[in-house]
């Protein structure tokens, strides 16, 4: 066999879908995801039409991303200003003293996230479609879902088709409807769903089972294009492959933990390969 065979087999992940271990790599599995998608539609689009990476760009504060940490810097008050032999220094209009505060910087961070359009270049690069690869700030309260949200509503309104990945166990599922109205059978550990503006008031979803190979979807185009489709399991196999995600530590659970039954089967999915 070829070395580059052997490699491949040995770059595979163990399981046969999503690894749920690759959610705490999400950041450099989404920014490849999102290339490799752009890369597989661009060969297969319509002569006129081109897929193009765009960036939402945000600030996001610390309040909106801690939910499971607790801060490493505690902030305390000190007793208003004193003179040098200690005595409190007060305003000469008898007030109160006004506390000495301690100026400590917010951890503030620049948030980058990635996504596609299908643009038509003969109209104007009028946006086709757009396809998002959820990542865990859409998937929580703040800046990053706000933006999100709205940038979903904008391109319904406009008539543009809307494609969205869930890959993602952690935070809420942002379906465009009431979850209750998804049947049984497709509530499952991840989701896909697509919204075609040619038939506005349904809504497409896919079971994406934590078990079962991810599955091929159709992207959908103008009303005069066939569908074309995309294989998220290719994809993905990609991601891991090319990140070199051989590394993974197997014998510890992943995070967010699995659900019970679904936990007793990936420990007994790994035992069979030998990866506990």
């Amino acid at each position: 066999m070829p070395p580059s065979q052997v490699k491949d087999s040995a770059m595979r992940s163990p399981f046969p879908g999503m690894d749920p271990y690759l959610e705490q790599h999400w950041g450099d599995v989404h920014q490849a995801f999102v290339t490799y998608l752009r890369d597989a539609l661009q060969l297969r689009l319509p002569a006129s039409l081109r897929a193009r990476m765009q960036e939402r760009v945000y600030i996001e504060l610390p309040e909106e991303g801690r939910r499971e940490s607790y801060p490493d810097v505690r902030v305390f008050e000190y007793p208003g200003r004193r003179t040098e032999t200690g005595e409190l220094v007060v305003p000469e209009n008898g007030g109160i003293a006004v506390a000495d505060p301690v100026l400590v910087d917010l951890a503030i961070e620049t948030k980058t996230e990635s996504y596609i359009e299908v643009i038509d270049v003969k109209s104007g690069h009028r946006v086709v479609t757009t396809i998002e690869i959820l990542s865990p700030s859409n998937k929580r309260p703040g800046e990053g879902q706000r933006l999100y949200l709205q940038k979903r509503q904008d391109m319904t309104r406009g008539g543009v088709n809307t494609v969205e990945i869930d890959l993602l166990r952690a935070g809420e599922r942002l379906l465009p409807i009431d979850p209750e109205r998804v049947p049984t059978t497709h509530r499952s550990a991840y989701q896909a769903w697509i919204w075609r503006a040619s038939d506005p008031h349904r809504l497409a979803i896919f079971r994406v089972s934590l078990r079962e190979r991810l599955p091929v979807i159709p992207i959908p185009l103008r009303p005069t294009d066939a569908d074309v489709t995309v294989d998220l399991q290719a994809l993905l196999d990609q991601c891991y492959r090319n990140g070199g995600y051989d590394d993974i530590n197997y014998r510890v659970a992943p995070f967010p933990p699995l659900a019970a039954d679904d936990a007793a089967w990936a420990d007994a999915l790994l035992r069979e390969q030998e990866l506990r």
